[in-house]
């Protein structure tokens, strides 16, 4: 195995299809998951929440709770864990640290109860006794302008729609709709605070998309330093975005641990997973479309609503995707928000992209059909040579290859897509097919590393990153062993604590590149500092030769042009170990911080790709069956073609999910949310899944970052949607623009 310093087309560790350093951890249940972390004298706390939607709390009578065996306390807004804390009136999230007797939503946490055991701390919570004033809720979202907010930056505009509309020949107005959608990972939120009363710290084991985010809240929560909190979290079993946010259960874990003085773990039920944690919000989009005869687009508007929480703004931005996917002259999107009784809404895999390319993507379908183009064709025809917004060239953009690509494993070509929909039959389903594009920014944050090679010639990688199941443990060490010319069991990596170099949240599909190129740089450096340590020194094999003829390999230096002498031998090599060992120290460290530098300004950076779906839909039932997905990606540099295969699959299946099944459903009369389980929460199963193929256009970036590396992990889910409802008209003749698309909308 050879490294040489900046020639990446000679690489052979990145990019290969390397199984995961984590695998066996994993399959063998030994990977140590928060809840999973043993800490002596553990008391276990569990939550009490809201059963109205709004109003404020009379009366908690807990004292048949505190009665029962085992109960150590119970907390609520009458005797908070902590001293109350600032709050800040336009932003009400604090409250929800038992610091009000307000109720915001149904499911709040309000009381948490601690015992020795878990079942006690159960049953007490089950004693809890509250007295409500109930307000009247808003559970539906209000479209009446008069009701709505425009958050910042909510509009984007150039041109004029009103000018493009009057040359256009042919437009599409049409209203597409997204449910509510609950994240569900296999590993719901786990927290356990451990106290240090002697040194006013505190340890955080937390299930956490942003250890370094979770430090600055806990600090804050508690009023210490954040040097006074440590937060570990080594494996995080699924997130796609709610593990981002610091919710309110962490603080109040940790804010009980110091009041008691005793290690607490609270673990979130199933049912609790839906509330207070997050969840995509519903959003309601009205997309209009105007094109010439030959397909060019004259005008685009998109205008979106979606519904947020009353004491906390937030937005998905699914207008933004229309800003500058296709090149038009004339573009408008907006965002608005329409405040409802519930928790706070965040961020979901791909927020915004998901969403608002299902409306863009079906309405450039229905376009196509209007036209009587092939639905590639009109894409072509509108291919964005330049970011639309900024009119920056893009670092790289091989869309053009997606489409060719994927549309050649699929068979587009071949198949029945001009005929008149509903008319193509198999086995007595109907068949349709339906294509989208794929797109997600590229977003960049600074991070820091730290490389060591050890008196046994191995080497570690360390940063304060996450892996929450992406593979972040395999990429990083494929990095370190590629520039140090070692094989991959002689790289560990560590991650997941707050005391290794700080990395910024997984999310946004930054970790790779923003954390890959902060590895690779202190990597480099590491290395610059073995070749010199190897040079300068009379002892060494390699005293006195010139530096640029030096290469890593086989655990060591050798002279590049004697390779063929290789091995622990020979005269002309240095091996790590020695070159350790004569520094008289048990490792050699190099640290290294990476940041986006001046090439933002100078080029726009977005991954892209194209979705091709083949659907069976039973005209009796109306029952969809995605019988095959094809997915064609450029996303830079794949540092680990096994791992991003599974990142694409995982989105495209996540898409299927958003697409046919998912959807929260409140009870309107108290915002109750009826389906709160993994039985009523439809997601799709194995059966359900079927030939699904995945595909990498080769692509080069040397804008982005060193390694050339984009990040992947959201891009998979973008598109599908609109693709699959796409195949379900071109099957059955019925554009469904609600989703998801059930039986009852096709029947």
């Amino acid at each position: 195995m050879v490294a040489k310093a900046d020639k990446s087309e000679s690489w052979t560790t990145i990019g290969r299809p390397v199984d995961r350093t984590d695998g066996f951890l994993k399959v063998t249940g030994k990977a140590p998951y928060t809840g999973d972390v043993p800490v002596s004298g553990l008391v276990h706390a569990v939550l009490v929440t809201s059963t109205i939607a709004r109003g404020s709390i009379m009366r908690i009578d807990s004292t048949e709770a505190e009665k029962a065996g085992g109960v150590i306390a119970v907390f609520s807004h009458a005797n908070p864990p902590a001293a109350p804390l600032k709050i800040d009136k336009n932003d009400h999230s604090s409250q929800l640290l038992l610091q009000s007797n307000k109720v915001f939503y149904y499911g709040q946490i309000i009381a948490v109860v601690v015992a020795d055991s878990l079942e006690q701390a159960k049953s007490a919570a089950s004693l809890v006794k509250v007295r409500y004033r109930r307000a009247e809720a808003r559970t539906k979202m209000d479209t009446r302008t008069s009701a709505l907010i425009t958050p910042e930056d909510g509009k984007s505009s150039r041109g004029s729609i009103k000018a493009g509309l009057a040359a256009a020949a042919c437009t599409v107005k049409a209203t597409y709709s997204t449910p509510t959608e609950n994240h569900n990972p296999m590993e719901p939120f786990a927290t356990t605070a451990v106290w240090q009363d002697k040194s006013g710290s505190i340890t955080i084991y937390d299930s956490t998309q942003a250890i370094s985010g979770t430090q600055k809240k806990i600090a804050a929560a508690l009023q210490i330093k954040p040097d006074k909190v440590r937060v570990i979290s080594h494996f995080v079993g699924g997130g796609f975005g709610c593990k981002l946010t610091t919710w309110a259960h962490v603080p109040l874990t940790a804010m009980i641990a110091r009041k008691l003085n005793r290690p607490v773990k609270l673990v979130m039920t199933r049912g609790q997973m839906f509330g207070p944690v997050g969840f995509r919000p519903k959003t309601i989009q009205k997309m209009t479309l105007a094109a010439k005869k030959d397909g060019t687009l004259t005008a685009v508007s998109h205008d979106t609503i979606s519904e947020t929480a009353t004491f906390v703004q937030y937005t998905e931005l699914a207008s933004a995707v229309s800003a500058n996917t296709y090149s038009c002259p004339n573009v408008s999107t907006s965002q608005k928000l329409a405040p409802v009784d519930i928790g706070q809404p965040t961020w979901m895999r791909a927020p915004g992209h998901a969403t608002g390319s299902f409306a863009l993507e079906s309405a450039m379908d229905e376009l196509a059909c209007e036209l009587k183009m092939d639905p590639i064709e009109l894409r072509l025809k509108n291919f964005a040579d330049t970011d639309q917004e900024s009119g920056l060239k893009w670092s790289s953009n091989s869309l053009r290859q997606c489409y060719e690509l994927g549309a050649k494993h699929f068979g587009w070509d071949k198949t029945h897509y001009r005929k008149k929909p509903g008319t193509t039959k198999r086995d007595g389903q109907l068949i349709g097919v339906g294509m989208a594009t794929a797109v997600h920014g590229v977003w960049r944050n600074a991070s820091q590393a730290a490389v060591r090679m050890t008196a046994e010639g191995k080497a570690i990688g360390q940063s304060g990153t996450q892996e929450i199941g992406t593979g972040t443990y395999t990429i990083m060490s494929q990095i370190v062993a590629e520039i140090l010319g070692l094989p991959m069991n002689s790289v560990h990596f560590e991650l997941g604590d707050s005391d290794l170099p700080p990395a910024p949240l997984s999310g946004g599909s930054t970790t790779a590149c923003s954390v890959g190129p902060a590895v690779a740089k202190a990597a480099h450096k590491l290395l610059d500092m073995l070749i010199e340590a190897a040079v300068s020194s009379p002892q060494s094999p390699l005293y006195n030769v010139d530096k640029k003829d030096i290469v890593a390999q086989d655990g060591g230096l050798l002279l590049q042009d004697r390779q063929a002498n290789s091995g622990s031998n020979a005269t002309n090599f240095d091996s790590f170990a020695d070159i350790v060992a004569r520094a008289k120290t048990n490792f050699i460290e190099a640290k290294a911080e990476h940041k986006p530098g001046e090439e933002e300004k100078s080029y726009a950076m977005s991954t892209f790709g194209a979705q091709f779906v083949e659907v069976a839909v039973d005209p009796d039932l109306g029952l969809v069956k995605v019988l095959r997905v094809v997915g064609a990606y450029s996303g830079g540099r794949i540092l680990n073609a096994k791992t991003a295969r599974s990142q694409m699959l995982g989105g495209i299946i996540f898409g299927i999910g958003m697409t046919l099944t998912e959807q929260t459903v409140m009870d309107d009369n108290c915002q109750r949310i009826v389906n709160n389980s993994l039985g009523e929460y439809y997601l799709p199963a194995n059966a359900d899944i079927r030939d699904l193929e995945v595909y990498f256009v080769d692509e080069k970036d040397n804008q982005v970052n060193s390694l050339g590396v984009k990040g992947i992990g959201e891009l998979g889910i973008t598109g599908i949607a609109a693709a699959i409802a796409n195949a379900v008209y071109n099957a059955t003749g019925k554009r469904i623009r609600d989703l998801p698309i059930t039986m009852d909308k096709l029947v």
